[in-house]
């Protein structure tokens, strides 16, 4: 972001928690412009100091929030506490940038990847909703081919981070790893083992987060589509895969499929199986871009194409797009 002077007052709202601690850490490398900074957490974290571009700050709850008076808030602390305390700073004239679920399929709420539609924020909007994190970086992949092939459907298989969970999955995966008992995030243990269960189960057999993928693909890019989606949990921390197969309503030259996605800003192609260059998580954390490879030709359908997706579920699949989001306003002068 180029460097704009506003003082501005700003909130982070689960400041302590993973995608919190990322979103600080976002701020302080893109330079995001405030005067004032709010760090908010749950009760058991009220007082600890934390210490944003060499300035400490010490964390407040919820509760004096309203006192406060921010003129922008990054929500990442749930949906109930989003539910509950974004309309209210909304009331107030403060924007929200949710990182949870519970404004993204509202009528009344944008639901923004800035690559993407970053186009329809308006002033009126005062809470928008930060995509899931597995919608973020499939889209970023396929929103450049839908708009060069028209994409009739996707089948996309995720392979997902235990950091998507939180902390307390990180520590299981730690403790069954060094053989320590402790509090289980999940209902059977992840070291080693691989669940095809994230969130919880709907009536549909589907569970939330593959609705969530369905769903907001729909409301972002075009409710055309038609999308089907597994979620798998994996033990691993440095970011989300994904599987895909796509297929298009117009036939494709790979050549081309390879040149729009090399040109398409926030995607980097990796894509060398002779060299066994391919994206891997363990190369995407902490990284901002969405990683395209093994970009190949289903040969059993007809105009239809498999590629492997990977990006960092922390950063553009959470706190950078909200950061991403909270700039446009400032760009805007929204806020």
């Amino acid at each position: 972001m180029k460097a704009i002077n506003v003082q501005m007052k700003l909130a982070i709202v689960g400041a302590t928690g993973l995608v919190g601690s990322e979103i600080i850490k976002v701020i302080e490398e893109r330079n995001f412009p405030f005067s004032d900074l709010i760090l908010v957490a749950s009760d058991k974290s009220f007082g600890k100091e934390i210490i944003v571009n060499k300035t400490k700050y010490f964390v407040k709850t919820v509760e004096d929030l309203l006192k406060e008076k921010p003129a922008m808030a990054l929500f990442a602390a749930g949906s109930e506490i989003s539910k509950v305390w974004a309309p209210k700073l909304a009331e107030i004239g403060c924007k929200v940038v949710d990182n949870s679920s519970h404004f993204r399929m509202s009528p009344n709420h944008k639901l923004i990847i800035p690559e993407i539609n970053g186009f329809e924020i308006e002033n009126k909007d005062s809470i928008i909703a930060n995509p899931n994190c597995s919608t973020i970086q499939l889209l970023m992949a396929i929103a450049p081919l839908h708009k060069a092939f028209n994409i009739k459907r996707v089948v996309v298989s995720t392979y997902q981070s235990v950091t998507g969970t939180g902390k307390n999955a990180v520590d299981q995966l730690n403790n069954e790893e060094n053989n320590i008992a402790g509090e289980m995030a999940y209902p059977h243990p992840i070291y080693r083992n691989a669940l095809p269960h994230i969130d919880s189960f709907l009536d549909n057999g589907y569970t939330k987060e593959e609705m969530k993928i369905i769903n907001e693909t729909h409301k972002i890019l075009d409710d055309s589509i038609e999308v089907t989606a597994t979620a798998v949990r994996i033990p691993i921390e440095g970011g989300h895969c994904e599987s895909v197969n796509i297929c298009f309503s117009e036939p494709y030259i790979l050549d081309d499929v390879y040149k729009i996605l090399k040109t398409t800003t926030g995607v980097i192609v990796l894509d060398d199986v002779e060299k066994n260059t391919y994206p891997m998580p363990i190369d995407s954390k902490g990284k901002d871009e969405v990683f395209v490879g093994r970009i190949r030709i289903d040969f059993s359908q007809p105009n239809t194409l498999n590629m492997w997706i990977v990006s960092d579920n922390l950063r553009k699949g959470a706190a950078t797009n909200a950061v991403q989001i909270a700039e446009s306003l400032v760009e805007k002068n929204f806020v």
